[in-house]
């Protein structure tokens, strides 16, 4: 039976990054069928809601989820966003761990960010007095389950875990480093280190090569890997995976759904299609098929770059490029 991929192409350039990736996922001997659904800004067009009913049940079928990008400012006038079927679909997974790689030169970490807690899915509203408020919450089953991802990821790379908090202010950090150093006992190959998020932040920037393994609350895990990002080639080029402990997974692109090049040609569609490798690594085991996709990407990021890395290269050319790569590699290995 083939593997089943919901494809959720979304908004701006999604659904044309979506297309790349389905047309590479179809030249890769994997036995997989791509089902498209409606999502973000084009499902509240279609049926009034970010997430409809068809939509989820779909993706909670699937073995995998693979997601174009949503949201612009079509849809910034009030009332329902597209990024609200974005939080509903991963509480409704419950894809808890948000893993970030971000690898370039010398500098190969990865960011471990909580994902269906904290402040973004605590209490809000407006007080009679015109008070806006947000809640930053979490219970300590969910910090121990995101923790001991962090860790046993690390374990399997080089052995460095930085857990960052605001342990100095907030009372959800200081609870965080409690369960923290609980955990550390279990996982004695495992290096721990503390860090507030404002050093952390500072020394992505100055010294990203002392990071392997950085694990995080949801806010801070948010803008921590889009620094990570920055300084790995950019947002353009960032992959994710956002795990659960069964069920599908969710992975997508980084980047925004970019309004001002939708429909020009001139999406970047690397950082959906390293979402793809990461697919192929956690949900179908198959890391020799993802080293396949990312060594054709970086050969096609250098021989046929798109205009936000300077060139004059199509969506439509690069995609061509990353499967020719592919291709390729296949007739000149070895039998």
């Amino acid at each position: 039976m083939p593997e089943r991929i919901v494809l959720l192409p979304g908004d701006g350039i999604g659904p044309e990054v979506a297309a790349v990736a389905t047309e590479v996922l179809h030249a890769l001997p994997v036995d997989v069928t791509v089902e498209e659904q409606l999502f973000g800004g084009a499902a509240i067009d279609a049926t009034g809601s970010p997430l409809p009913d068809e939509t989820l049940a779909a993706a909670r079928g699937a073995h995998a989820v693979l997601l174009g990008a949503v949201g612009g400012p079509k849809w910034d006038g009030g009332g329902v966003r597209p990024e609200a079927g974005l939080l509903g679909l991963r509480q409704a997974l419950d894809v808890y761990a948000n893993i970030r790689p971000a690898v370039q030169g010398d500098v190969d970490l990865v960011v471990v960010r909580e994902l269906v807690g904290g402040l973004y899915f605590g209490a809000r509203g407006v007080r009679d007095d015109g008070t806006v408020f947000d809640t930053c919450e979490y219970h300590p089953d969910e910090i121990r389950r995101i923790v001991r991802r962090g860790f046993e990821l690390a374990a399997s790379r080089r052995g460095s875990l930085t857990s960052v908090d605001k342990a100095n202010v907030l009372d959800t950090s200081r609870l965080w480093r409690r369960i923290v150093e609980e955990l550390a006992p279990d996982y004695p190959g495992v290096e721990l280190r503390h860090a507030l998020v404002d050093s952390a932040a500072m020394d992505l920037v100055t010294n990203p090569e002392r990071f392997d393994v950085i694990v995080t609350e949801n806010m801070f895990g948010d803008i921590l890997s889009d620094v990570a990002a920055a300084v790995t080639g950019g947002l353009g080029l960032a992959a994710s995976a956002s795990l659960g402990d069964t069920g599908p997974g969710i992975f997508e692109p980084v980047h925004g759904s970019a309004p001002d090049i939708a429909g020009t040609g001139a999406a970047n569609p690397a950082a959906m299609l390293r979402s793809v490798a990461l697919m192929l690594t956690h949900t179908f085991d198959r890391a020799d098929l993802a080293s396949e996709v990312e060594r054709a990407v970086d050969s096609a990021l250098v021989s046929t770059p798109t205009p936000d890395l300077g060139g004059s290269a199509t969506t439509a050319e690069f995609a061509r490029s990353v499967i020719a790569c592919l291709e390729d590699a296949w007739t000149t290995t070895p039998s």
